[in-house]
């Protein structure tokens, strides 16, 4: 079977790897960059548990072959954290318990910042919306709602507490004018 050379962002790293056409992206990220975060749950794009960012939308990375990569940019939980310190996501997840078992929780992430990113200040019914595609069997939902909505706050008092310049970085960066 033939390879190919691709290159490819992760969670800002260049990175460059060989593959067969057919490998899937989420097996990729999983057994050739060893990021094992993005979990494997149903192989039919049904349940969310592989979602990763691609060039910051939320895809089902079993439904992304990984050569649809090539030259673009990756974002999976492990580059959600900066400097050790927790992305708001995260700690939303953990200051509002919106978790139980965590098998959902890294593509419920990435959704969520994907959301967070296009709408700041998100309705519930938006982030239900938004989440509808990562299914957890686990835990109702209600948690993971106010964990999101825990980050939107959170995001909202590090834009305000951040300095105009910073701010307009962070706008042209999220495609803002």
């Amino acid at each position: 079977m033939s390879t190919h050379s691709i290159r490819v962002t992760v969670n800002g790293e260049a990175r460059t790897a060989e593959v067969e056409a057919r490998l899937l992206l989420v097996h990729l990220v999983r057994e050739q960059l060893r990021l094992t975060g993005t979990h494997i749950g149903c192989d039919t794009s049904h349940c969310g548990a592989c979602t990763v960012l691609l060039d910051g939308r939320p895809v089902k990375s079993c439904t992304v072959l990984a050569v649809q990569a090539d030259g673009r940019e990756v974002v999976t939980v492990e580059g959600l954290a900066r400097d050790g310190v927790l992305h708001p996501v995260q700690e939303g997840f953990h200051e509002e318990h919106g978790l139980q078992c965590g098998f959902c929780t890294p593509g419920m992430m990435l959704t969520a910042v994907a959301l967070l990113a296009r709408t700041p200040n998100p309705s519930e019914a938006e982030i239900r919306s938004a989440i509808s595609g990562n299914l957890c069997r686990c835990t109702g939902y209600v948690n993971i709602v106010k964990a999101i909505q825990y980050a939107a706050h959170r995001l909202s008092e590090q834009a305000a507490a951040s300095p105009p310049a910073v701010q307009a970085e962070a706008a042209v960066a999220a495609g803002g004018d």
